[in-house]
C-alpha cells in the first residue's frame, strides 16, 4: 500500500481553465512508492502543445480541477521502487512514456511517483534536456506516419506545422527512413531554418507582400512533378485538412494527429485516398508500442539521425508559465524544455 511520510515536493498545478497565467508552483504531498511504482526525480521537463489546450479547457478529456496536474513529458532519475518492480533500479536514468492522464499523473514537478508501465528507459548516454524533448515528438513522428501511414523510402509526405516539437521530428523520421519531406509553415521567417533541418521543400502559407502566401496544393503538385504527394501528416484539422487531401496522390493517405483548428474537419473528394486519426496513447500504452518506440528512438539518437531541435530551455519551475508564453507565440522552432532542480 502507498503511504504519505510528510514529505511534499514542488508540482505544476492550476485550479482554473485560462492561459498561461493559471499555472502555480505549490508543494504537493510526496508518497512513498507502493508495489510497481517508482519514485523519479525530475531533470527537465518537456512542453508539448496538449499541455496548453488541457489548461484552456479544450483538450480531448477535461482538467481535474481543482488542482490539475499538468505534464506529459518528463525525463529524470529513479530514486526509489516499490514492492515488485523489477523493470528499474535507484539510480537508472528514465523517461515518462506520456501514456497517462496527466490531470492526475502530470510529471511536471520537481519529483513523481509513477506506475512503472508509465516510464521507459532513457537512451544511454542522453542528458536529460534532450530526453525530455525526444518520447513524445518521435513517437507521435514515427507512429503516425511510419507505423499508421506506412511512409516509407521514396515517398512524399506533407508535414503541416513543421516548426512544432512534432513537426521538426516529423521531418527527422521522414528522413530517417529515406522519405522526402514537404514542410508547411505560416511564416517566412522559419524557412531557412526548415530548409536547413532538411526538408526538401518548404510552403509558406500565410505569407504578405513580396512573400506571398504559395498555394499548398499547387506547390505540392509541383514539386512532385505533378503526381502529388504520398501522405500528409497534420496536426491542424478543421476545414483545411481537405486541401490537404487534394494534395495527394491517388490512393494517397492522410493521417491527422491533431486539432488545433476546432472546427469541423472536412475531407477532399480527390479519392480514392484513405484517412486515418492518430492517438498516440494508444501506441504507447501498449507494451510492444513502446518497445518500438524506444528502439526506433535510440538507434536514431545512436547514429544521430535523430537531434531534437530544441528552441529554448528555461531554468526552474517557476519559469513555467513563461515557457508556455513563449509557445503559444509560435514564434520558437522545435521543443521547449524546462531545467528542473531539487
Amino acid at each position: 500500500m502507498t503511504t504519505t511520510t510528510g514529505r511534499t515536493t514542488k508540482a505544476v498545478l492550476f485550479h482554473g481553465l485560462g492561459g498561461p497565467e493559471v499555472l502555480t508552483v505549490e508543494e504537493v504531498a510526496l508518497p512513498d512508492p507502493g508495489p510497481g511504482e517508482v519514485l523519479v526525480r525530475v531533470e527537465a521537463i518537456g512542453l508539448n502543445r496538449a499541455e496548453a489546450l488541457f489548461r484552456a479547457g479544450t483538450y480531448y478529456y477535461p482538467a481535474t480541477l481543482p488542482g490539475s496536474r499538468i505534464g506529459y513529458e518528463a525525463a529524470g532519475v529513479v530514486e526509489a521502487v516499490g514492492a515488485g518492480v523489477t523493470a528499474y533500479a535507484p539510480g537508472d536514468p528514465v523517461m515518462a512514456a506520456a501514456n497517462f492522464e496527466f490531470g492526475t499523473h502530470g510529471v511536471h514537478a520537481e519529483r513523481v511517483v509513477l506506475p512503472e508501465e508509465y516510464l521507459v528507459a532513457r537512451p544511454e548516454g542522453v542528458d536529460a534536456v534532450t530526453a525530455a524533448a525526444v518520447w513524445l515528438t518521435y513517437s507521435t513522428a514515427y507512429g503516425g506516419m511510419v507505423l499508421t501511414g506506412g511512409l516509407g523510402a521514396g515517398d512524399h509526405v506533407v508535414i503541416t506545422g513543421a516548426s512544432s516539437g512534432v513537426g521538426t521530428a516529423a521531418i527527422q523520421t521522414a528522413l530517417r527512413v529515406g522519405a522526402v519531406p514537404v514542410a508547411t509553415t505560416r511564416g517566412e521567417d522559419k524557412r531557412k531554418r526548415l530548409l536547413d533541418l532538411g526538408a526538401a521543400h518548404v510552403v509558406v502559407t500565410d505569407g504578405t507582400g513580396a512573400t506571398a502566401a504559395m498555394d499548398m496544393v499547387e506547390e505540392v503538385r509541383r514539386f512532385t512533378g505533378g503526381a502529388g504527394a504520398d501522405l500528409a501528416f497534420d496536426a491542424i484539422g478543421g476545414p483545411g485538412f481537405a486541401r490537404l487531401g487534394d494534395a495527394l496522390r491517388p490512393g494517397g493517405t492522410a493521417v491527422l494527429y491533431g486539432w488545433l483548428d476546432p472546427r469541423p474537419v472536412a475531407l477532399s473528394r480527390n479519392w480514392p485516398q484513405t484517412v486515418h486519426t492518430y492517438a498516440n496513447g494508444a501506441l504507447v500504452r501498449t507494451a510492444e508500442g513502446r518497445r518500438q518506440v524506444a528502439g526506433f528512438i535510440g538507434a536514431g539518437l545512436r547514429d544521430g539521425s535523430l537531434a531534437p531541435v530544441i528552441a529554448e530551455t528555461f531554468d526552474g519551475l517557476e519559469r513555467i508559465a513563461d515557457a508556455h508564453r513563449l509557445m503559444e507565440s509560435n514564434a520558437h522552432l522545435g521543443k521547449i524544455v524546462v531545467r528542473v532542480g531539487g
